[in-house]
């Protein structure tokens, strides 16, 4: 795969993990009042569903720098953002499937929970020297243990 072709495949996936993280997030234009309504009760999956939430926002930040380095012909980082990019899809599906209560939400955990240890171990080269690298690093640190959790 060259470059531009990475790039584009890049932007496209980051695109849809914010539609999705933006869907999940979004009641910005829900008027709706529930004035009456009792909170939901917490479900199982909250927890990991909110570690998921967090991965998905530190690694869309990470992303965003990965490629802004790439662009500037640094290559150092393109490992970390192939490895954030699956944790994104991974993260985003758990995320999802959690909010829905979804039966499937675990087994979906076993495989984000893979996708988290390589997000982590590739931007855990980078945390010393960049931020972005650091948080979501650290982001993907909880999201294992979640689904360590969850799958046990």
């Amino acid at each position: 795969m060259n470059r531009r072709q990475f790039l584009g495949s890049a932007a496209a996936v980051s695109l849809a993990s914010a539609a999705s993280l933006a869907r999940a997030h979004g009641h910005a234009d829900h008027h709706h009042h529930h004035h009456d309504m009792q909170p939901a009760a917490a479900s199982a999956y909250t927890a990991v569903r909110q570690t998921a939430a967090h991965c998905l926002d530190a690694g869309q930040v990470c992303l965003t720098h990965c490629l802004s380095l790439l662009t500037q012909g640094d290559t150092s980082m393109s490992d970390c953002a192939v490895a954030v990019r699956q944790m994104l899809a991974l993260c985003g599906a758990v995320h999802d499937l959690a909010a829905q209560n979804s039966p499937l939400t675990r087994g979906a955990a076993k495989v984000c929970l893979e996708a988290c240890k390589q997000c982590a171990k590739a931007c855990k080269e980078h945390a010393a020297h960049h931020a972005e690298c650091k948080a979501c690093y650290e982001s993907c640190l909880d999201c294992i243990k979640e689904c360590e959790k969850l799958v046990a």
